[in-house]
């Protein structure tokens, strides 16, 4: 595993959602592995942590899902701008080597059994709060934050640090047509920042 890669406690798993980033979502079920890009996601509950995450019908990842129960939800960053964009154009149906030709690394964590992408800045191991009705109508699932991970050279002590870490971990927001911008600049409102 990779040495700058640490638990976040789940009270605040909520912040590595909250600032709005383009997510990779990632299952498996009876040995095939999938990676999705995915533009809608977001943190919904704080205790226990829930987030939510659109899966389009048509994607062989919603299938893994719904059959597996699980999935990984992890923050891509600049560096990973053409992986993102390919997971997210290309099909697995039409592509059984799609990861392959996507650049894409999946690794493992202890307790988990889950693939989860090499490189990203966050992860989020969650278990399907099962919703019928939204899943059918709406493509939404909901999912219970079971562990968080974050690459601590850009999040620790429960923050993000983009304008201390090297740019190219900065967090990807998909616009449309495969233009995606770059989180920017910190700026702060009041004299203290909240806990």
């Amino acid at each position: 595993m990779n040495e700058h890669i640490a638990p976040v406690p789940l009270d605040k798993a909520y912040r590595l959602l909250n600032h709005g980033p383009t997510v990779l979502v990632s299952a498996r079920h009876e040995g095939v592995e999938n990676v999705m890009a995915a533009a809608w996601a977001c943190a919904l509950d704080y205790a226990p942590p829930k987030l939510t995450v659109v899966l389009d019908k048509g994607a062989a990842t919603r299938a893994l899902v719904e059959n597996s129960g699980r999935f990984v939800i992890q923050v891509p960053t600049v560096r990973q701008l053409e992986l993102t964009y390919q997971v997210g154009h290309r099909s697995l149906a039409r592509e059984p080597d799609k990861l392959e030709h996507s650049g894409v690394e999946l690794f493992g964590m202890p307790g988990f059994d889950l693939p989860f992408v090499a490189g990203c800045s966050a992860w989020l191991a969650c278990r399907v709060l099962p919703e019928p009705r939204n899943e059918a109508t709406y493509d939404l699932f909901i999912g219970e934050v079971e562990g968080a991970w974050s690459d601590t050279r850009v999040f620790k002590d429960g923050h993000w640090h983009f304008e201390a870490a090297d740019p190219g971990l900065r967090s990807l927001h998909y616009i449309a047509g495969g233009f995606f911008y770059a989180i920017g600049e910190p700026m702060q409102a009041g004299e203290t920042a909240p806990e």
